[in-house]
C-alpha cells in the first residue's frame, strides 16, 4: 500500500503539530480543520495528534492558548517603545492587539470567534485570563484604581477592548478602506487617535 507519510525527524512533536495546525487553520479555516490533515502535514500517523491533544477540539484549544500567549507578547512589544505615560502604554497595547490580528487573522478568529476551542481547558483559560488581566492592569495604571472594584474603570476596560477589537476585526476583514490607501506612518497615527478616543 502506498504511504504518503514521511519519517518524522522533529525533536518536539507537540510543537511541530501546533505549527502545522496553525498552517492548516490559515489555509482551510476552522470548519475544515482536522487532525488527519495536520498529521499529514507533519508526516506522522493520524493517531499521533490524538496522542497529544485527544481530538481536533483539543488541538484547536492548544492553538488558541498559544495564540493568547503570542497576543500578549505582541501587546507588550508595542509597550516597550511607548514611554511611561499610562495613556501611551494603553494605546500601545491596543496597537499590539491590532498587529497580532493583522499578522495572524485565522488564529485571531479562532481565539475570539470560534466555539470549537474548549474554553474550560486549564491551558486556554490561563492564557486568556493573562491577556485580559494585562488590559485590566493597563486601565488600573491609567485610572489609579482597580477595575475589579471600580465600575467606571471596568467600563474603560470594555471601551478600550471594544475599540481595539473592532479596529482589528475591521482591518482583517478589509472593511477599513481608508486605511488601505494610507502610508504606514499615517495609518499608525490614525489608529493611535482612535484608540486614545475610546478613553477620551
Amino acid at each position: 500500500m502506498a504511504e504518503d507519510r514521511k519519517p518524522y525527524h522533529h525533536g518536539d512533536l507537540r510543537a511541530a503539530l501546533l505549527r502545522a495546525g496553525e498552517e492548516v487553520l490559515a489555509e482551510s479555516g476552522v470548519e475544515a480543520f482536522s487532525l488527519r490533515r495536520v498529521a499529514k502535514r507533519v508526516g506522522v500517523s493520524h493517531s499521533a495528534p490524538a496522542h497529544h491533544f485527544g481530538d481536533a477540539a483539543g488541538l484547536l484549544s492548544a492553538l488558541a492558548a498559544e495564540g493568547f500567549r503570542r497576543f500578549l507578547v505582541s501587546m507588550r512589544a508595542r509597550q516597550a517603545d511607548a514611554g511611561g505615560a499610562p495613556i501611551d502604554l494603553l494605546v500601545a497595547s491596543g496597537l499590539g492587539y491590532i498587529d497580532f490580528a493583522r499578522s495572524r487573522p485565522a488564529l485571531f478568529r479562532l481565539m475570539f470567534a470560534s466555539e470549537r476551542p474548549k474554553e474550560e481547558t486549564p491551558e486556554l483559560a490561563e492564557a486568556g485570563e493573562a491577556a485580559f488581566r494585562h488590559l485590566v492592569e493597563d486601565v488600573a495604571r491609567l485610572r489609579g484604581r482597580s477595575p475589579f472594584s471600580d465600575p467606571a474603570s471596568m467600563a474603560d476596560v470594555v471601551a478600550a477592548w471594544s475599540m481595539a477589537h473592532g479596529l482589528a476585526e475591521l482591518s482583517i476583514s478589509g472593511r477599513l478602506k481608508p486605511l488601505q490607501s494610507m502610508a504606514e506612518e499615517e495609518r499608525e497615527a490614525f489608529l493611535r487617535g482612535m484608540m486614545a478616543r475610546a478613553l477620551g
